[in-house]
């Protein structure tokens, strides 16, 4: 090793300085920069974790955020379907009510106008009475018995005599029937009507005025229709002449 210029003694003694230089730099340079640098790897993991931690609550914020927010959408769809379905049936009952109004003012009006048409020709009905009398009285020169006259009057409109209908063909009357007169019948008058036809098994007997038929009266009972009125015979009198 002389050759080559190792002196064996100082090389062990560097050999024995190197690993003691190594021991001293590991116990304190080493060591510690070690420590310094496990120290920070952990920090670093460690905030990663928490990262990733922050970034699963966030995501799962987020989650709860869009199923939150999804609910009420869906609440609030239910809520404007079901206030718009609420307000469509009030529209509908306002309507309903305002038709109902609508039509029981038209009712009304036409049972008045009714009623007040069969109280002017009630009214009527005793004028043309007392002008068919004192038309008579002129024509003959003479006054004729009242009361007589008043019967044949009130026969002509009435279609009753001695409390029986003079124009029903003889037989049953079933079911419901409807009499129609030129002039609004008495009290009287209209009990002896219904209780002729009940007799002949009417189950129900109505009321109609009808100026058009002129007097007399028109009897309907299903399709059956016993014409006794002068607008039917003055019609039945021009088909046999023409």
């Amino acid at each position: 090793m002389l050759p080559l210029g190792i002196v064996p003694g100082i090389l062990l003694a560097q050999i024995i300085n190197f690993i003691f230089l190594l021991l001293v730099l590991r116990a304190i340079a080493f060591k510690p920069l070690l420590n310094v640098l496990e120290q920070r790897r952990q920090r670093i993991a460690q905030g990663l974790e928490d990262a990733r931690k922050a970034e699963e609550r966030l995501a799962n914020i987020e989650k709860d955020y869009e199923t939150q927010l999804n609910v009420a959408r869906a609440e609030g769809q239910k809520l404007v379907a079901e206030r718009t379905q609420a307000a469509e049936q009030q529209a509908a009952g306002i309507v309903a009510k305002a038709n109902e109004d609508v039509a029981r003012i038209k009712q009304q009006a036409q049972e008045d106008a009714e009623l007040e048409r069969n109280r002017i020709l009630a009214d009527l009905r005793s004028q043309v009475a007392g002008l068919s009398m004192a038309a008579a009285n002129k024509v003959i020169g003479a006054a004729l018995d009242e009361q007589r006259q008043r019967a044949l009057i009130d026969e002509f409109f009435s279609g009753v005599k001695a409390g029986k209908i003079v124009v029903t063909e003889p037989g049953s009357v079933m079911g419901k029937v409807q009499v129609t007169s030129a002039l609004p019948l008495g009290d009287a008058e209209q009990s002896a009507i219904r209780g002729d036809l009940t007799g002949r098994g009417a189950s129900e007997v109505d009321f109609k005025v009808d100026p058009k038929i002129m007097g007399g009266l028109v009897i309907r009972a299903g399709d059956r229709v016993v014409d006794g009125s002068v607008a039917g015979r003055l019609e039945s009198l021009r088909q046999s002449l023409s």
